[in-house]
């Protein structure tokens, strides 16, 4: 199907959702008319109030057209004077792929490359372009695999595709924020109508009444019936374009074959994977870790600490591993992306192209001063609140935010002693009160305490043990943890390739975890033998 052809056909797609749109507002408009000439005043009030509540999504789609969903990304733009490096391998890339400069480069924290325009007339008149790159990526590849994502992006803007593109997306995006409005709307009338018979079901119990069954099946009725026809022209809409997505990728996967290299393009799409789920990783479990501790990593490590996890011997191999294990095969028949397996079996097919991948350098070498950079990314970034938190070691971090997570997971257990009537003070105090109640035969009584599930709450004899086990086994450890801590001067370690595991000072290669955990097992039995946990909080 040639270029026109299809921006027709995307013409008529885009008609067709503003057609449904009209048709669905002029059975409101009928219905309101009628109500109002045959129905009570009353009556007409109420049904004419529904029909615009129904309304209102339909008009959100509607006048989503040309609107950016979810606005441009944050992100630090770098001129041609700060990076003239970086610049000229874009111009460069650019030039090769038949298509003209971005005039912004926009570095951005996520694993991503993406170009972007203002464009006008639905996307048919181009605009100023953009082309967003994430430090991530910089860190994770090399500079023959960058190109060839640049290549990749900027082989969109080859061709006049990108143009018929731009109606197609805002078509996807007017159905799809319709369909999102009705589904938004539709949970808020549920959650209203479980909130009202909740009010219902305690009013009635404080009557000394038996409660109904809380039942919202009835809630967004209107809403449900009224986004029908738009979820089924959304699939459909969907269907008919997501094929001219996937042509344009694999076009575009080719020319940056063509720019790059074989080996570097089918590399960098099995190591932009891999780095995806790295990044991810680590942002999870080190670079937000003591945020809940009112902490972050030094300046510039929030997005640069992921060399550290990259460069660690274990994770390179896990990474290797990830790396020849692409994701799985498509996983929506809307997906407007081919898989990556494919994308890299279509690449991998093609003919040596001479451009074997050979060792190069990290693609961060491309950036002046990167350690600046990483510093001025965080300030483009993250939020107020983040930058206001206390910067900190790594060492210092992973203690201290391991520490608070183990106080929050302690808690319940420490509650639950306390309000057992036991002592309540430092958690080596609560500990040895709650050994002091297991000798005594009174430790189930202060696991009573605990929250319950419903199932727990109705248990009685062995059956509620074995409920409350699990969360008394864990309560107990991270309270010995604690102790610990206070003490003996215990510390959670940092490792880039593991967990941060409990350390005791002088105690050398000892596996604390494994020891506590032990120690434990037998202070909660059914007979509870709580001499293994004070030997080794002793010692």
């Amino acid at each position: 199907m040639g270029t026109s052809l299809r921006a027709l056909r995307a013409l008529v797609l885009l008609a067709g959702f503003y057609l449904l749109a009209l048709v669905v507002l002029g059975v409101f408009v009928g219905v309101d008319v009628a109500a109002w000439m045959r129905a009570p005043a009353v009556a007409a009030i109420k049904i004419t109030a529904v029909t615009v509540v129904l309304g209102l999504p339909v008009l959100k789609g509607v006048f989503a057209l040309g609107a950016s969903k979810g606005g441009e990304e944050h992100g630090l733009p770098v001129t041609e004077d700060q990076q003239p490096e970086l610049w000229h391998a874009v111009r460069s890339l650019a030039e090769r792929s038949g298509t003209r400069a971005p005039d912004e480069i926009v570095l951005t924290g996520d694993v991503n490359a993406a170009v972007s325009e203002d464009t006008r007339m639905l996307g048919l008149l181009p605009g100023r372009r953009r082309l967003y790159l994430g430090v991530p990526l910089l860190t994770g590849l090399t500079e023959p695999q960058l190109h060839a994502v640049v290549a990749h992006e900027l082989g969109h803007y080859g061709n006049a595709d990108t143009r018929v593109g731009g109606i197609t997306r805002r078509g996807r995006d007017a159905v799809q924020r319709t369909v999102e409005a009705f589904q938004e709307r539709e949970q808020r009338a549920v959650e209203d109508e479980r909130s009202r018979q909740e009010r219902a079901a305690a009013k009635r119990l404080r009557k000394g009444k038996k409660p109904r069954k809380v039942n919202t099946g009835g809630a967004g009725f209107g809403y449900r019936m009224t986004a029908k026809p738009f979820q089924a022209y959304a699939r459909f809409y969907l269907r008919a374009t997501h094929s001219v997505g996937r042509q344009q990728e694999l076009a575009a996967d080719r020319l940056a074959v063509r720019v790059a290299g074989r080996d570097a393009t089918a590399s960098a799409l099995r190591a932009t994977a891999a780095l995806d789920a790295a990044h991810d990783h680590y942002m999870e479990r080190y670079a937000t870790l003591g945020v809940p501790a009112g902490v972050l990593p030094p300046h510039g490590e929030v997005f640069g600490g992921l060399r550290h996890l990259l460069a660690d011997p274990h994770r390179q191999a896990d990474l290797a591993e990830l790396r020849g294990e692409l994701p799985p095969d498509e996983l929506s028949p809307y997906d407007s992306h081919p898989p990556v397996a494919e994308r890299v079996r279509l690449i991998e097919e093609l003919p040596d192209d001479g451009m074997a991948a050979a060792p190069a350098r990290p693609a961060l070498e491309l950036l002046c001063d990167p350690e600046r950079v990483l510093v001025e990314l965080e300030g483009a970034v993250l939020t107020p609140e983040a930058l206001a938190l206390e910067r900190v070691e790594w060492p210092e971090l992973t203690h201290r935010a391991v520490h608070a997570l183990v106080q929050k997971a302690a808690q319940p257990l420490r509650s639950a002693i306390s309000e057992a009537g036991l002592a309540a003070g430092l958690a080596a105090d609560d500990l040895n009160a709650l050994l002091d109640a297991a000798d005594a035969g009174r430790l189930w009584q202060v696991a009573g305490h605990l929250p319950k599930s419903p199932e727990a709450a109705q248990a009685t004899g062995r059956a509620a043990r074995e409920f409350l086990r699990p969360a008394l086994e864990a309560g107990v450890t991270r309270l010995a943890e604690l102790a610990l801590v206070e003490r003996a001067g215990a510390r959670w370690e940092l490792s880039w390739s593991a967990p941060a595991r409990l350390v005791l000072p002088g105690a050398g290669d000892v596996d604390v975890a494994d020891a506590l955990a032990a120690a434990v097992r037998s202070a909660v039995a059914d007979l509870p033998d709580t001499l293994p946990l004070r030997t080794l909080l002793a010692d």
